[in-house]
């Protein structure tokens, strides 16, 4: 009898017990491997720390590369624009404040190049794009080895400055070659390329466009790719032909894409360097002997690396870095006026 009343007094006390405490355990005591909540273990602090503190390790590198390659010599640059600094004596510097930046705008060689800079983006960037879109409309259509023309789409981006503007240069050669030869068939005389002002300028613009049209290409054409079926099924029911499709349907849906284009292209043609120096040869830092299409990027390695004034170059520097925020500040308003449209 006595077994039986302990038996039915223990199980009575494990019937009080809370749900999922250990029965006959003691108030207070946790089940083995629980720590208890108030003193976390080391596995647990380590593992709290380590989802919050890998994703920053993780993304470091980058921020250690651009720290030490751009963000540095951006602010060094910004320090050598408020000193007199010649190359041949980089020890040597003394303070000249704003000096540089005034010189800056004061010069005609400055004004000239800001001015062929934008000439020349203007040249380049317009009818490339709109070349861009017209190919990546055709190149939209079911093709027969349509992944092959994409790729030859993209062989002129991938043909080196070098590469690309010697053929050109070629190209373009007071005697013997291509571009006067064919224009001899059609009554006009030979154009001397890189002396002419217009011609030159033409000559830098179309090197930028055949490298950089088949890229745009394909972003507008992954853009293509993304728009409703729905949309131009909707406008032919309604009776719109295929030009009307693109007007009404594909242009409006790839307005962010072309801002986007438009941007890029235009932070291109601000730092356009390789083309128009290889393109002039001799005189190429000069940007011809005139000074015809020197853009802002051979202007600021003129005075930096020829002449050695690296004062004035880094306020060159600084000043072209000043207009791509401007034109970043343009996007931002473009953007947000776009989205309020739509």
């Amino acid at each position: 009898m006595s077994s039986s009343k302990e038996a039915l007094a223990h199980s009575a006390q494990s019937a009080d017990a809370a749900p999922g405490s250990v029965p006959g355990a003691a108030p207070g005591a946790h089940g083995r491997g629980t720590p208890p909540p108030d003193a976390p273990s080391w596995r647990s602090r380590l593992y709290r720390w380590d989802m919050k503190a890998s994703p920053y390790a993780f993304i470091s590198p980058f921020f250690l590369i651009f720290g030490a390659f751009s963000l540095v010599p951006l602010l060094y640059t910004a320090w050598y624009s408020l000193h007199n600094v010649q190359l041949s004596s980089l020890d040597t510097q003394t303070w000249a404040g704003l000096d540089n930046y005034q010189k800056l705008l004061s010069s005609e060689f400055f004004w000239n190049a800001l001015g062929n800079t934008f000439t020349i983006g203007v040249i380049s960037t317009v009818p490339q794009l709109l070349a861009a879109i017209g190919l990546a409309h055709l190149l939209n259509y079911k093709l027969r080895g349509s992944t092959v023309w994409r790729v030859i789409m993209l062989t002129p981006y991938a043909t080196s400055v070098a590469a690309a503007t010697l053929v050109f240069t070629l190209l373009y050669s007071w005697d013997g070659g291509m571009i006067n030869w064919l224009l001899h068939f059609v009554g006009v005389d030979p154009i001397n390329w890189r002396e002419a002002d217009w011609g030159s300028q033409f000559a830098v613009s179309s090197i930028v466009i055949w490298r950089w049209t088949g890229y745009n290409a394909l972003i507008y054409l992954a853009a293509m790719q993304a728009i409703p079926v729905d949309l131009y099924e909707s406008a032919a029911l309604d009776g719109a032909n295929r030009w009307q499709q693109f007007r009404h349907v594909t242009v409006p849906q790839l307005r962010p894409t072309i801002l986007f284009t438009v941007v890029v292209s235009t932070i291109g043609a601000t730092q356009l360097f390789g083309e128009p120096l290889l393109f002039g040869g001799v005189s190429g830092t000069k940007g011809g002997s005139e000074h015809q299409y020197q853009t802002l990027g051979l202007y600021m390695y003129d005075q930096g690396w020829i002449i050695g004034n690296l004062g004035k170059a880094s306020a060159i520097a600084w000043t072209m870095f000043l207009i791509l925020l401007l034109i970043a500040g343009i996007n931002m308003l473009f953007t947000r006026r776009l989205r309020k449209t739509q």
